[in-house]
C-alpha cells in the first residue's frame, strides 16, 4: 500500500491522508472495520492524589468522582466561557490521560502546570500513540481475539491492555474505539489489528466520519469566539450542576437566560467546483452569517462540511460561501439543534415582565 501524507498546511500534517482508496477506506469503514493512525495526538497524564478533584475546579466536566474505567470529553474555558482548550480524559489504574489535538499538548501541559500551586498533582507528556478503529466488525471474534478481549467495552468506558495503554470505546452512532498504547508498541498493533481483518485507513475516512456525524474538532470547527452552546458540548463536556469554574457564569447565563449566537451545522456543498477551505466565510445575499469548518469528500453524501452560522438561520435559506472559492451550500435540516426552548431563567423574567404591566 502508499501512503499518501496529509497535506502539510492542514491540521493533520504527519498523519497518512489516505492508502491509495480514500473512498473505498471509507466504504470499510461503514461496512466492515478500519484502523486509522492518530498518533500525531497529544497525551498528557496526571498522577498524584488531588489529580481529579483538582481538574473538576480548572475544567468544565464534572470529575472530582470519576470511576475508574470512565471516558469523557471536557473543556477548559477562558474567563468569558469560549472554549480554550478540549481533550478526551479517560480515568485508569490511578492516572488520568488526556488526549487532544496535536498543536494545543505543549499549550495544555504549560497551562496545566501553572494551576498547580499546592495540589498533589504532576502533570506530564506521555509517549502514548492513539490509534482509532471504526466499523460494526470489530465486535468479529478475530479481531476481540487481536485486541485481546473477550467483548467490546460499554461506550464511554476504558479498559487496560496487559502491555501497558488502554483500550476504551467511543459514544458514536456507529462503532468506535481507540487504542492508546505506549508509542514503540503502535506499529506492533497496527500490524496485529490488520492481519485480523482490519483494514488500514487514512485520517480522511476518521475526518468525513467524524463530519457526517456532527462532531465538531477544536480549533477546525471552533474559532476564538466559540461559547459551549454552539457546537453541542453542553451536557457532553460541559457539566451544568457543578462548583465554580473558569467560564462557568457565561455558561450558566447563556443556558439559562439566553440563546448562543451561533450553531454547528451540517452543509452539504456544490461538488462540481473546487473545494472551499476551513475559515472561509458563509454568505447569504451577500452578508456573511457564519464560519465554514472541516471540509471533506464523503462516501456517500459527497462534499460535505460543518459551519457556525447564525443561530435561527432556516434551513432553506440560500447559501454561497466565500474565500477563493465561491460554492453554493445547503443546510442539512437534520443537523439543526432543536427548536429553542425558554431557559428556567428567561420564563422568571417574562412572568415578572407580565405582571408588572
Amino acid at each position: 500500500m502508499s501512503a499518501v501524507p496529509a497535506p502539510e498546511a492542514g491540521p493533520d500534517a504527519g498523519a497518512v491522508w489516505h492508502y491509495g482508496d480514500p473512498l473505498g477506506e471509507q466504504r470499510a469503514a461503514a461496512d466492515e472495520a478500519v484502523v486509522v493512525d492518530r498518533s500525531h495526538r497529544a497525551v498528557l497524564t496526571l498522577t498524584g492524589d488531588d489529580r481529579k478533584s483538582w481538574l473538576h475546579n480548572i475544567s468544565s466536566q464534572h470529575v472530582s468522582d470519576l470511576p475508574d474505567g470512565a471516558v469523557t470529553p471536557n473543556l477548559s474555558l477562558d474567563g468569558q466561557g469560549r472554549v480554550e482548550d478540549h481533550w478526551i480524559q479517560t480515568e485508569l489504574g490511578g492516572v488520568t490521560y488526556l488526549d487532544t489535538e496535536p498543536w494545543r499538548g505543549e499549550p495544555l501541559l504549560a497551562y496545566l502546570r501553572k494551576m498547580v500551586f499546592w495540589s498533589d498533582v504532576a502533570v506530564e507528556q506521555a509517549d502514548l500513540a492513539v490509534l482509532s478503529l471504526l466499523g460494526p466488525r470489530l465486535a468479529d471474534p478475530q479481531v476481540l481475539d487481536a485486541l485481546g478481549v473477550g467483548s467490546l467495552p460499554a461506550e464511554a468506558t476504558a479498559v487496560p491492555l496487559p502491555d501497558g495503554g488502554f483500550l476504551r470505546r467511543m459514544p458514536d452512532p456507529g462503532v468506535a474505539l481507540d487504542l492508546v498504547v505506549p508509542r514503540d508498541q503502535a506499529d506492533y498493533w497496527h500490524r496485529r489489528l490488520t492481519d485480523a481483518g482490519v483494514r488500514p485507513a487514512g485520517v480522511w475516512t476518521f475526518e468525513a466520519h467524524r463530519v457526517d456525524a456532527l462532531q465538531p474538532r477544536l480549533g477546525i470547527d471552533t474559532d476564538d469566539r466559540t461559547i459551549p452552546h454552539e457546537v453541542g458540548w453542553i451536557g457532553t463536556a460541559v457539566h451544568l450542576d457543578k462548583g465554580c469554574y473558569r467560564g462557568q457564569e457565561t455558561v450558566a447565563r447563556v443556558h439559562n437566560l439566553g440563546k448562543p449566537p451561533r450553531m454547528l451545522v451540517l452543509l452539504h456543498l456544490d461538488g462540481s467546483t473546487d473545494r472551499p477551505a476551513t475559515g472561509d466565510p458563509v454568505l447569504a445575499g451577500g452578508r456573511t452569517v457564519g464560519r465554514l469548518g472541516t471540509v471533506v469528500d464523503h462516501i456517500d453524501e459527497g462534499p460535505i462540511a460543518l459551519a457556525l452560522l447564525k443561530r435561527g438561520l432556516p434551513a432553506d435559506t440560500p447559501l454561497t460561501t466565500g474565500g477563493d472559492t465561491e460554492v453554493a451550500a445547503v443546510i442539512d435540516a437534520d443537523s439543526l439543534p432543536p427548536a429553542d426552548e425558554v431557559g428556567a431563567g428567561r420564563l422568571a423574567v417574562e412572568q415578572l415582565r407580565g405582571h408588572a404591566r
